[in-house]
């Protein structure tokens, strides 16, 4: 089957890569760069698995910033492309998906559009009134750097069809099929519902997993501020079967590509409806950074260093980093600021100098500050001020 993928970040890369194992997938981007790396066999994101597949596994996977060529004789074209939230409309900018969607049904008009880009409730719907009657919604349940892994490993597949659309049934199965037979997980429950049910599943389970995080960075603030030992009152918690020893680290805040973006956008869909989680989920946020900082103060630093930018380790993602909220607070405080950050070859980064010189690094700061912590700063941990317990993700 021929299938194209547009937008090759961790959602699209994943899936080409997926996909090309059995399919001739044609990977659609805007950056030549991107293309030029696939097309070497290397990926442009960091996932260790997609490097492996690429160099290991005869995939059938070429990539062009060519439409045309993308789309042409393509039985899906799965949208994989980026809806940053804007919080001057309240709502998701679904511009580059819209664009996508408008071309392939001008290049391709057989072809079926798979949006697996995270979109407001209703988004399908509306596609459909409009007029885009050959369009499926798929959520995706991925962690950046291993997207690869969780697609071969998918706790679940679910495919949306606009309400009343039987004609779409048929694709929707037969996509769901072409992802179940990549996948190595011999059993992976499949559902296929309404799109505006399949939107909402996406931005409630996203939100949900804020809410943990958010759930056990609070139990971090309240141990710390009273002198306990978070870590025991975690372990504690966690043997408790219902709750898990999962998603359970503190850190600085939720990041990341998704969580922030999409609590946002499920608040903004509960317009007219009663709701307190939600909200709360969405400003705890904001209340745990503003902690981190103050305790990072009440240490009076002269000079602050940032340990790494990146959302997570194994990540090579700085977008809505929680450290970088922590670091613009320090900053409007007036304290100098350095950062290590070797994925970055810039000199600086919002007005920081940019240190990689590690062990200068490790001299110059009066206190290091790292989401997560790393065998690099062993040597001083007098330094360190992290919430990093368990030293993992």
């Amino acid at each position: 089957m021929k299938i194209a993928v547009a937008g090759m970040g961790y959602v699209g890369m994943s899936l080409a890569t997926l996909l090309a194992q059995r399919n001739e997938v044609r990977a659609l981007d805007i950056s030549t760069e991107r293309v030029r790396l696939i097309n070497s066999k290397k990926s442009p994101i960091a996932d260790k698995i997609i490097n492996e597949y690429l160099s290991d596994k005869e995939l059938n996977l070429t990539a062009t910033i060519d439409e045309s060529e993308a789309f042409a004789e393509a039985k899906f074209v799965i949208v994989a492309t980026p809806t940053d939230y804007d919080p001057n409309k309240n709502f998701f900018d679904t511009s580059s998906v819209e664009s996508v969607i408008e071309k392939v049904t001008s290049c391709a008009p057989n072809a079926i559009a798979v949006v697996k880009s995270t979109v407001p409730v209703g988004f399908s719907e509306s596609m459909y009134k409009n007029g885009f009657t050959r369009v499926l919604f798929s959520p995706e349940f991925l962690r950046e750097g291993n997207a690869l892994y969780d697609n071969l490993y998918p706790s679940r597949i679910i495919i949306g069809i606009p309400s009343g659309d039987t004609t779409l049934n048929e694709a929707a199965h037969e996509f769901a099929e072409c992802l179940r037979q990549a996948a190595l997980s011999e059993h992976v429950p499949t559902l296929i519902m309404g799109s505006t049910e399949a939107e909402a599943v996406k931005l409630f389970s996203n939100t949900y997993l804020a809410m943990r995080v958010a759930f056990f960075n609070e139990l971090d603030s309240y141990a710390e501020v009273r002198g306990l030992n978070t870590k025991q009152i975690i372990e504690g918690v966690g043997y408790d079967s219902r709750i898990g020893s999962h998603y359970n680290n503190p850190s600085f805040g939720y990041g990341g590509y998704c969580l922030p973006k999409d609590t946002k956008q499920l608040l903004a869909n509960y317009q007219n409806v009663p709701n307190n989680i939600v909200e709360s989920v969405v400003k705890a946020n904001t209340t745990r950074k503003d902690f981190i900082v103050e305790r990072i103060l009440s240490k009076n630093p002269k000079i602050v260093g940032i340990y790494r930018l990146t959302m997570k380790t194994g990540s090579d993602n700085f977008r809505q980093s929680s450290i970088q909220g922590i670091m613009k607070r320090i900053k409007a405080k007036g304290i100098e600021v350095i950062i290590f950050e070797p994925e970055l070859k810039e000199n600086s980064f919002y007005n920081s100098k940019v240190v990689n010189d590690l062990m200068y690094f490790k001299q110059y700061a009066d206190i290091i500050v790292a989401n997560r912590y790393h065998n690099d700063l062993t040597d001083v941990m007098d330094k360190v001020y992290t919430r990093d317990l368990f030293y993992r993700d």
